[in-house]
């Protein structure tokens, strides 16, 4: 008896199903089987659409060197004042600047009597991110920055976006969801099946900024008027849809 306990449980699952096929009405077993999780017509959807950006976003700042620290530091930070008052002067909040690096790093040279490596001096860096609402003044402040910064000015690149996408990714996702639907009605059509409901919705968005970088070397400065051209940027939205089969 002992080697047969394990019988025990069985049994039991066995009487209440039993019990529950007999309440069910005639003693009739009624058993559901869970839809597969790959039934039905699985479609992917896409939409796009352009915007014409609203705001620029440009990476600048200074870089200063010494013999000491505290030379390169008094540079940097005298060159810096003069591009922050030049973006303040071409209407760009202080809130719409931020500080992205700071170091300070020693310049090396290597000593070949001495087989070392000795410190000659000292870089400050001192780079800013600074938001342009204005898109059409980004030459503007470019040239004045600069001006203000003269040969210490660096300006890494500039990126645009726009101010308030969501609009544009409504627009998106409707123009993606009606794609998904004509395929799925295509399948419907070329099966000879009768569609059903929408049964699962997944959406994946890809937001590709219109991105142009400009470099300054040490001791060079733009023309005057730079020309920038923001162009467009183009909005992706991608869904996939599970309909069901009527």
């Amino acid at each position: 008896m002992k080697k047969l306990w394990w019988l025990i449980p069985c049994l039991m699952i066995v009487l209440a199903l039993g019990l529950v096929g007999c309440a069910q009405g005639g003693g009739q077993q009624i058993i559901s089987v869970p839809a597969q999780q790959n039934t039905g017509i699985w479609v992917t959807g896409r939409g796009e659409t352009t915007a014409v950006p609203d705001i620029a976003t440009l990476s600048l700042g200074i870089e200063a060197q010494g013999s000491t620290v505290a030379e390169a530091q008094s540079q940097a930070a005298v060159a810096m004042d003069k591009v922050m008052q030049a973006l303040k002067d071409n209407g760009i909040d202080k809130k719409d600047i931020q500080t992205q690096q700071y170091s300070i790093y020693p310049i090396t040279t290597w000593d070949k009597d001495e087989n070392r490596e000795e410190i000659i001096g000292y870089r400050v860096t001192n780079l800013v991110v600074a938001k342009i609402r204005k898109v059409d003044k980004v030459g503007a402040v470019i040239d004045a920055v600069a001006k203000a910064g003269g040969d210490y000015t660096r300006i890494q690149g500039i990126s645009f976006t726009v101010d308030d996408p969501a609009p544009y990714y409504e627009e998106a996702r409707n123009k993606a969801v009606q794609d998904a639907e004509n395929k799925a009605k295509q399948f419907a059509s070329l099966t000879g099946i009768k569609l059903g409901k929408p049964t699962y919705i997944s959406e994946g968005a890809v937001y590709l900024p219109v991105t142009s970088k400009a470099y300054l070397s040490e001791g060079a400065a733009p023309a005057p008027e730079t020309p920038i051209s923001p162009g467009e940027l183009k909005i992706t939205i991608n869904v996939q849809i599970v309909y069901g089969i009527a």
